[in-house]
C-alpha cells in the first residue's frame, strides 16, 4: 500500500513542478518542514475556487497539488458510526454513569483504532466516496444537560460541568492519541459551542441568553478544559443564537474567547447547515452571501453545508477579504498535514484489521456497560436466583437495536435483554404486545424499522388485564420499559403524548406502561422495572409499585448481557447518576429558560427522587473521617478510608463536592473530584482525591471569570450528592 501511495505522491509532485520554477522544491512537498509552513505554501498555489472547495466538508481532490478527496464529516459518539460494522459502546450519558475517565479513554482509544482501520481500508481501495470514513470525528458532545426533557441529552455526559470536562477530556485523549511531533491519530471535536441544550424544535431560531455567572460557571468550563488542557483540534459551533447573534457569527465567542483568551488554533467547523440558519431561521442576515461572510470573518474554517460556494461573491461585494479565506484554508490544510493523510505514511498504517470488532473491544464494551448500569431502587429482590421462574414483558424486552442508541455503528452480533436473561438458564417466559406509547402509529416512527413492531398502531382499548392474566403463574415479572432513540433524540418527527420533535414534554413513563406496571403490582406480583432511556425519568409512582428499578440507558451491543449479569449478581452494580432524577414535572423550570436557577443538583432546592451521584450496590460501604494530606510531590489531597461492610465484592465512587457559605447566589454544592474504588467484602482502602487551585475555581465578580478564590469552603464527600448522606470537612483555601 505504501508503494502505491508513494507513486501517487511522486506523480503529484511532478505535476506541481510544471507550474513552478524547476530550480526549487515546493515547501508543501517537503516533509521536513512544519505543517504550518507547508499549509501556507500550498495555499499560495491554489485558485480561489480551489480554496473554497476545500473549505466544504465533502472536499474534492485537487490532483495537480497532490490533494486527495476528503470528507470531514465523521461520527464517533460511542464507537465509529454509520460506516458498517464497528464496536457499539453505550451512549455517552450511560458511560457518564461510570464516573470512570480512565475507562472512557480506553473506549475511545479502541474507537480511534477502528476508525484508523476503516480509513486504511478506504484509502487502499481508492474510495471516491469518503463519507463517514475520514479521521475528523465530530465528537464529543459536551453541552450541559441542563434539562432532562432535551432529546439530545443522551449524547452528553450529564448535568455537571466538572464531570463533563473530565470525561470529555478522556474522549479527546482516546481519539487523538499521544501526539508529539509526528502525525496525529485523529481529530476530536468539542461541540456544540457554546450555549446549546434544546429545545430541538426551535434550535434553528432560538436565542440563548444567560447571566455571565451561568455562562462561565456552567456552560463554558468543559469547552475551556478541552481546549486548554486536552488540546482538542476541532470545535463545532451550534445552531442557535447567543445573546442575539448566531453562534457561528458571534465574534465575542469565536474570536475573543475561543481564539484570543483560550488560544484555540484548531479547525472551527459549522454544525450542519447552521450557516443557512443565519438568514433562514434567525433572520439575522439577508441571504447566504452575507451569512457566509459573517461566519468566515468570525473564524469558521470548515462548513458542513452549502454556503461556502458563495464566498467569491462575498469577496466581490466587499463583504469578505481574501485574507480571511486564506486564514481559514491554511488552517484546514495544516490539519490535513497533521493527520498524515497528505503524505500517506503514519504510525497507524499497519493496524491489524483483526482489531475491528475484536473480542478485546467486545470485552471493553461489556465492561463499560457493567459500570454504566445504575441500580435506583432495590427492596431486597435483587440479585435474582438463577433458578427463579420469571416472566419478562415490556416494549424493550426483545429489542436489541434499541440498545444501540443514535449515531451508532453496527455490531457483528446483536442481543437483547431477553437474550441476556435466557443465557442464564432457568424458567423464562416472554410475552409481547406492550407498546411504548399509545396513540402513535408506526408510520410516525423515525428510526430503525425493526423497532416499529413495538408500537401499537391502534392502541384504543388496550387490554392491560390480559398481561396480568398471562402472569398468573409467575411471582416475579421483569418489565423492560422506557423509551427508544426513535422517540427521543435529534429533531425527530414524532408527535405523541409526552413527546415533541425529539424532546419530551413529561418525565413520566408513558401512560400505557404505567398502567401495566400498576396492574401487575396490584395483582401481587414482584415487579422489577428495567428502564431504557437517554435521560431522567420521574418514577415516584414506580418506586412504590416496583420491588427494584434498574436504569439501563442505551447500553450498546453488550447491553443485554450486562444487564443480565447485574440482575443475577454476577456483577455488582456500581453506576452513579450523572443527572438528577426529579420526582415529577412540577420540579422542572421552563424548558426554554437557560438560567441555572432551580436546575440540576447544583441549584435545585427541592427534594429529587434520586439525586445526582446516586446508585445502589449489593454491598454496603462506610466512609471514615477525611483529612487533608500532603502527597509525595508536595501537592495536597483529600484522603478518606472506605470500607466494604457487606458480604460481596463491589465498587463504589468516592465523590468530592465543595460549597461556600459566603456566596448565597452560588451553587448549593458542586462536584470537584471523584474516584472509583474496588473492594472485596470486609476490605478497606484509603482513597486520595487531589486538592489544587482548580478545586477551588469559583465565580469572581471582579474579573467576570472563574478563578481560584481564597476563603472558607466546606468539602463534602461520600458516594452521592445527597447532603444527608455526605460527610463534611472545613477547609480554608489560600493561594
Amino acid at each position: 500500500m505504501k508503494l502505491r501511495i508513494s507513486r501517487l505522491i511522486i506523480t503529484a509532485i511532478l505535476s506541481v513542478m510544471a507550474y513552478i520554477p524547476c530550480s526549487a522544491q515546493p515547501t508543501f512537498t517537503d516533509a521536513s518542514r512544519s505543517n504550518r509552513e507547508r499549509a501556507e505554501d500550498i495555499v499560495k498555489h491554489m485558485t480561489l475556487q480551489e480554496k473554497v472547495a476545500l473549505m466544504v466538508y465533502n472536499s474534492p481532490a485537487v490532483e495537480r497539488l497532490g490533494i486527495r478527496n476528503y470528507n470531514w464529516w465523521n461520527e464517533a459518539l460511542h464507537g465509529i458510526a454509520r460506516n458498517g460494522n464497528a464496536t457499539v459502546f453505550p451512549m455517552p450519558i450511560a458511560m457518564a454513569s461510570s464516573f470512570d475517565a480512565d475507562l472512557l479513554e480506553q473506549v475511545f482509544t479502541a474507537t480511534s483504532d477502528e476508525g484508523r482501520i476503516k480509513w486504511n481500508i478506504a484509502r487502499a481501495a481508492k474510495d471516491k466516496d469518503m463519507w463517514y470514513k475520514g479521521l475528523s470525528y465530530w465528537t464529543p458532545n459536551i453541552n450541559i444537560f441542563r434539562d432532562p426533557r432535551w432529546g439530545r441529552g443522551m449524547e452528553t455526559y450529564g448535568e455537571d460541568p466538572y464531570l463533563t470536562s473530565q470525561l470529555g477530556m478522556a474522549v479527546v485523549r482516546g481519539l487523538q492519541g499521544e501526539h508529539q511531533d509526528g502525525p496525529i491519530k485523529a481529530l476530536a471535536c468539542a461541540k456544540h459551542y457554546a450555549i446549546h441544550s434544546g429545545p430541538e424544535s426551535t434550535r434553528h431560531s432560538f436565542d440563548a441568553v444567560v447571566s455571565e455567572r451561568d455562562l462561565w460557571e456552567t456552560y463554558l468550563p468543559a469547552f475551556k478544559d478541552l481546549i486548554t488542557k486536552a488540546d482538542v483540534k476541532q470545535v463545532m459551533f451550534a445552531y442557535n443564537r447567543m445573546f442575539g447573534i448566531p453562534a457561528g457569527a458571534n465574534e465575542r465567542f469565536m474570536r475573543d474567547i475561543l481564539e484570543k483568551e483560550w488560544g484555540f488554533d484548531g479547525v472551527v467547523v459549522s454544525d450542519c447547515w447552521a450557516v443557512k440558519d443565519f438568514y433562514a431561521g434567525h433572520k439575522w442576515s439577508a441571504n447566504k452571501i452575507e451569512a457566509v461572510a459573517a461566519a468566515v470573518k468570525a473564524g469558521m474554517d470548515m462548513e458542513c453545508g452549502d454556503a461556502v460556494p458563495a464566498i467569491p461573491e462575498a469577496i466581490r461585494r466587499g463583504l469578505l477579504s481574501v485574507e480571511s479565506v486564506d486564514e481559514s484554508i491554511t488552517k484546514v490544510m495544516e490539519y490535513r498535514y497533521l493527520l498524515g493523510e497528505m503524505d500517506g505514511e503514519t504510525p497507524w498504517d499497519n493496524l491489524s484489521p483483526d482489531k475491528l470488532c475484536s473480542q478485546e473491544h467486545k470485552d471493553l464494551a461489556l465492561k463499560i456497560a457493567h459500570e454504566s448500569i445504575v441500580l435506583l431502587e432495590n427492596k431486597g429482590i435483587l440479585p435474582l436466583q438463577k433458578s427463579e421462574k420469571l416472566l419478562i414483558m415490556g416494549p424493550n424486552a426483545d429489542q436489541a437495536r434499541m440498545l444501540w442508541g443514535n449515531y451508532n455503528g453496527f455490531p457483528l452480533n446483536e442481543s437483547s435483554l431477553l437474550d441476556g436473561i435466557k443465557s442464564k438458564g432457568g424458567n423464562i417466559q416472554h410475552i409481547e404486545g406492550v407498546p411504548y406509547v399509545e396513540g402513535l402509529t408506526t408510520a410516525a416512527v423515525t428510526g430503525d424499522v425493526a423497532m416499529k413492531a413495538a408500537f401499537n398502531p391502534d392502541s384504543k382499548g388496550f387490554d392491560v388485564e390480559k398481561f396480568v392474566a398471562a402472569a398468573k403463574d409467575y411471582k416475579t415479572v421483569i418489565f423492560a420499559g422506557g423509551l427508544a432513540s426513535c422517540l427521543e433524540g435529534e429533531q425527530l418527527e414524532v408527535s405523541a403524548p409526552g413527546f415533541d420533535g425529539g424532546d419530551r414534554t413529561t418525565l413520566s413513563l408513558p401512560d400505557v406502561q404505567k398502567r401495566v406496571i400498576k396492574a401487575l403490582h396490584d395483582a401481587g406480583k414482584r415487579v422489577i422495572l428495567v428502564n431504557f432511556s437517554g435521560s431522567a425519568m420521574a418514577f415516584a409512582d414506580e418506586a412504590k409499585w416496583c420491588d427494584a428499578i434498574v436504569q439501563a440507558w442505551y447500553l450498546g451491543q453488550e447491553g443485554g448481557k450486562a444487564i443480565a449479569d447485574v440482575l443475577y449478581g454476577d456483577v455488582n452494580p456500581s453506576g452513579k447518576l450523572p443527572l438528577t432524577f426529579y420526582a415529577d414535572d412540577s420540579q422542572l423550570a421552563d424548558f426554554e429558560d437557560y438560567s441555572m436557577k432551580g436546575r440540576t443538583y447544583r441549584y435545585f432546592e427541592g427534594k429529587p427522587l434520586y439525586p445526582f451521584g446516586h446508585g445502589l450496590s449489593y454491598t454496603t460501604f462506610k466512609f471514615g473521617k477525611a483529612r487533608i494530606a500532603e502527597t509525595a510531590d508536595g501537592s495536597k489531597a483529600l484522603v478518606v478510608t472506605v470500607r466494604n461492610t457487606g458480604k460481596r465484592a463491589g465498587e463504589d465512587v468516592v465523590q468530592l463536592y465543595i460549597s461556600r457559605a459566603d456566596d448565597p447566589e452560588g451553587p448549593i454544592k458542586t462536584l470537584r473530584g471523584f474516584k472509583r474504588v474496588a473492594l472485596k467484602a470486609g476490605e478497606q482502602a484509603e482513597v486520595s482525591i487531589p486538592i489544587n487551585d482548580d478545586t477551588f475555581l469559583w465565580w469572581n465578580p471582579a474579573t467576570g471569570r472563574m478563578n481560584p478564590m481564597e476563603g472558607e469552603y466546606t468539602l463534602h464527600y461520600g458516594d452521592t450528592s445527597d447532603s444527608k448522606s455526605l460527610k463534611t470537612i472545613k477547609y480554608r483555601f489560600k493561594k
